[in-house]
């Protein structure tokens, strides 16, 4: 899967310790975060679904939809996370088109690998 990349300033990066939480399935979501350095755990119902390192992108479906998270997403290692909110998620999409495509590819590869599971 190809790397998200976005513009942004080193004072908007998040770090995380290993085991800290990001976010919680069931919680209310308005931020997507782009993983700058180490790893992430994405689970769904306490099972581990996917791993993401630098690059990887998770939280978006917050961004798309005013529904509960659908996963929680947990620190694996020391980390930093870029946030998105929604007025910069709709300023990418706007003057970087690709940035929408990527996101829907990154969706689509999981919509894939959860239905193999099934």
């Amino acid at each position: 899967m190809k790397k998200m990349r976005i513009p942004y300033h080193k004072s908007e990066s998040r770090s995380f310790s290993p085991c800290q939480n990001i976010f919680t399935e069931g919680d209310t979501g308005d931020t997507m975060y782009v993983v700058l350095e180490g790893s992430v755990d994405l689970l769904v119902h306490d099972r581990v679904v996917e791993k993401l390192g630098p690059g990887g992108v998770l939280g978006e479906m917050a961004l798309l939809e005013p529904a509960p998270r659908s996963a929680t997403a947990i620190a694996r290692t020391e980390c930093k996370v870029v946030p998105v909110n929604q007025q910069r998620f709709h300023l990418l999409v706007q003057h970087t088109p690709d940035f929408a495509l990527q996101i829907m590819r990154v969706m689509a590869d999981r919509l894939r690998t959860m239905d193999a599971r099934l």
